[in-house]
């Protein structure tokens, strides 16, 4: 009996034991206990794919695993370390630092191929596991850089889309992550019966592009013989649609490698094209004659008589080579490139005109291209004007622009007089939704009319240049040469200079519109001699391949 009795106390006492132990757990510290035994992980999105024009893959995504290990699972720490330094080679003080045997879980080292996964599990240790991670896979390369950008880290570790395209659509190809809750064991192991909510991650839309991939191969592989034969420190190409501002190709040298971003320093990622400011020169002219011509101040046929240099508040003006033709019509001003004449013309418009001119084509304001990094350009307040900024104005000096800038004004002179938007992404495709990027006109700055004569007198302009260019047969081209001095420390330097040239065929329904720059060239500083023959050598093979037919 007093077994029995012994026996009941002893059940009683384990009985309240736990029912003590139950109420603290359920009612005292729920969500402590609740933490131990449910486990919530992140489901990864696949990052959206970029394509080009035609689907071709330009940024895809490869599967890598991520090592980690559970310390609290490590009965030989010195003998991992020893073991995990062999294979991957990180150095056995950093992986000493990084397996702190308090916490459950470390990273090791990410980006790791399947082949080295497989080498790594038959090592058979129980606190070793892995996770799969996605990244980036840039098939082409750096055929497209300074367009895509690339896929980077951030200060937490996290992938994130930095310049270009990966930067400016990064929230679109990200997607949103998916979690899976889920009851473990108190080994940490999923309960066969216990609940698991899963919510599954939505992957990331998928970019279609403006570029065809040709064009960018061939404007690429151009550039890099011109800025080798030109010695030049580098160059840029940009090839548009004047009617739509789709970007078809995009290429400036040196680049860099998306995937081996971290061997590159990070002035490499800038693009220059929208991410760099400098002076136009005489690239900027016909916009300052289109002006003339929309206010009705000019006619292309009114004679200047072209004496010699002018003088302006204490400052002498004078032709790029000193030479003065006398009576001039103003499309002659134009083709011979006279800084006299565009003197004349800006008078003739008043400053008032040339700065409202100069914000309808957009100047002084980012063009919302759809491309990471985007300057403004510098435009000197009305206010703040000298006489001899007037003049300086009209031949593209005392302004600062970007190339795609200069590019959208331009496009705006052939196209009917529409000042449109650049961008570079066709099409957001998300599951069996795809939306369409339609082209959008941010301003009308001139006529049809005045549209019309721009392109007549820009064919003027390359049919009747001092220099006679290698122009392929049957095509009309219209364009326009410049060649701007680099100020430094706020006087020019005439031994450097950004040469360049812009133009566009066919002249009566341009296929392209497209800039050709040279910084630097040692050969000669002249973009006559330098940008405009790449020009041409990369539009005979644009027009091929577009197939546009000669007449």
């Amino acid at each position: 009996m007093n077994k029995l009795r012994v026996l009941f106390f002893i059940f009683l006492f384990g009985f309240g034991a736990i029912s003590v132990r139950l109420f603290y757990i359920q009612a005292i510290s729920p969500e402590f206990y609740s933490a131990d035994y449910t486990r919530t992980s992140r489901l990864e999105p696949n990052r959206g794919k970029i394509l080009d024009r035609n689907h071709d893959p330009i940024a895809l995504n490869q599967t890598k695993y991520r090592l980690f290990v559970e310390p609290k699972k490590v009965e030989d720490k010195d003998y991992l370390v020893k073991v995990l330094d062999d294979e991957l080679e990180i150095g056995e003080a950093t992986l000493e630092a990084r397996i702190d045997l308090s916490k459950d879980w470390v990273a090791i080292q990410g980006n790791i191929t399947k082949e080295k996964k497989e080498m790594l599990s038959k090592l058979n240790l129980e606190e070793l596991g892995f996770e799969v991670e996605q990244q980036r896979f840039y098939p082409e390369a750096s055929l497209a850089a300074h367009l895509v950008g690339f896929l980077g880290k951030n200060s937490e570790g996290g992938s994130v889309g930095y310049f270009g395209v990966e930067g400016y659509y990064d929230k679109d190809l990200t997607g949103l992550p998916g979690v899976l809750k889920s009851e473990r064991d108190m080994f940490g192991k999923p309960i066969f019966s216990g609940n698991q909510d899963r919510v599954e991650a939505d992957n990331g839309r998928d970019i279609v592009l403006t570029i065809d991939k040709s064009i960018q191969q061939i404007i690429k592989e151009r550039l890099k013989k011109g800025v080798e034969k030109y010695n030049a420190k580098s160059g840029c190409v940009i090839v548009v649609d004047p009617m739509t501002m789709e970007i078809l190709g995009l290429a400036c040298l040196p680049d860099f490698d998306p995937e081996n971003y971290f061997e590159f320093n990070e002035s490499d990622f800038s693009n220059w094209t929208i991410s760099s400011e400098y002076e136009p020169g005489s690239t900027f002219k016909p916009l300052i004659v289109a002006a003339a011509l929309e206010e009705g101040v000019v006619e292309p046929n009114d004679v200047f008589n072209e004496k010699g240099p002018v003088k302006i508040g204490g400052y002498t003006i004078s032709n790029w080579n000193d030479q003065y033709d006398g009576k001039i019509t103003i499309a002659r001003i134009l083709e011979k490139s006279s800084n006299v004449g565009m003197v004349y013309i800006g008078s003739k418009l008043g400053k008032e005109k040339v700065y409202e001119y100069i914000g309808k084509y957009g100047f002084g304001s980012a063009t919302q291209a759809d491309l990471q990094g985007e300057s403004s350009g510098q435009v000197k307040p009305l206010n703040l004007w000298y006489p001899i900024d007037e003049a300086t104005t009209a031949f593209g000096q005392g302004i600062s622009v970007t190339a795609m800038q200069l590019v959208r004004g331009f496009a705006s002179l052939i196209n009917g007089g529409n000042l449109m938007r650049p961008h570079v992404v066709k099409e957001v495709i998300e599951g069996d939704i795809i939306k369409t990027r339609q082209p959008e006109v941010q301003n009308k700055v001139l006529s049809e009319k005045t549209s019309r004569t721009m392109r007549k007198i820009l064919v003027g302009v390359v049919n009747n240049a001092e220099v006679k260019w290698k122009i392929p047969k049957g095509y009309a081209f219209g364009g326009k040469t410049g060649t701007a001095q680099i100020a430094v420390d706020g006087t020019y330097d005439a031994s450097k200079t950004i040469a360049s040239f812009i133009g566009f065929a066919p002249a009566d329904n341009p296929a392209f519109l497209m800039l050709v720059v040279i910084q630097e060239p040692e050969s000669s500083s002249w973009g006559s001699e330098t940008a405009a023959p790449l020009f041409f050598d990369i539009a005979e093979d644009l027009l091929i391949y577009l197939n546009v037919p000669p007449k």
